[in-house]
């Protein structure tokens, strides 16, 4: 299928077929769209839990305002942010540019104080915010990738972050989760599965400037 049509089929699942399950090639495609995931400067602030564990999974439902999917779904991946960001971090990404372009601190250096300064300079909220987008440019890298590769998935804000940072001990990896991902193949019975999909016009949503 071309790309549109690999978007026309994607939808919301409702219901997954449990039976299912992706393969480790399928899997292992979905990490490598994450991490290829553009994101503001490069810097990457945000880990995906890969959860592959029916017992957990049915755990997490009770905390996904009991949607069934979370269950159901083959694979859930969970996008996080780091729970602080610090200029560290901007120093540990510029260490890395130069380790693997070789690039001279004298091209680096008035790029990474600037990003240190800015990210110092940032209170809290910023912080988080900057880190949140970035996790929403992920989500939907790996929903467009997934549908391109035929996998159904169903995005989720719906869920009570505290509770799975918890279940999951994500404390101990220094990470908040901020979005979910259930992964895996549509149901036969999923109702959702052969309505039309509801957009505007093209003519409606984009404007163009000549």
């Amino acid at each position: 299928m071309s790309i549109i049509k690999n978007l026309q089929w994607r939808y919301a699942v409702k219901k997954f077929d449990a039976n299912k399950l992706l393969t480790e090639k399928q899997i292992n495609t979905l990490k490598e769209a994450f991490n290829l995931t553009a994101s503001s400067y490069g810097m990457q602030p945000i880990k995906m839990v890969v959860i592959q564990n029916k017992k957990i999974q049915q755990q997490l439902v009770q905390h996904s305002f009991n949607q069934e999917q979370v269950a159901q779904a083959s694979h859930l991946l969970v996008i996080c942010i780091q729970d602080e960001l610090s200029s560290k971090d901007a120093e540990d990404y510029f260490s890395l540019v130069k380790k693997i372009r070789n690039t001279p601190d004298s091209i680096l250096s008035s790029f990474k104080e600037y990003l240190m300064k800015k990210i110092d300079d940032a209170n809290e909220d910023e912080l988080v915010l900057w880190m949140k987008n970035q996790a929403y440019i992920a989500l939907g890298n790996l929903m467009t990738v997934a549908a391109s590769e035929s996998i159904d998935s169903c995005p989720m804000e719906g869920f009570v972050p505290e509770k799975y940072d918890e279940v999951l001990q994500l404390e101990k990896h220094h990470l908040k989760s901020v979005l979910v991902l259930p992964v895996g193949f549509r149901a036969d019975d999923d109702y959702m599965k052969d309505l039309k999909k509801v957009r505007k016009n093209i003519e409606d949503v984009v404007i163009e400037i000549n």
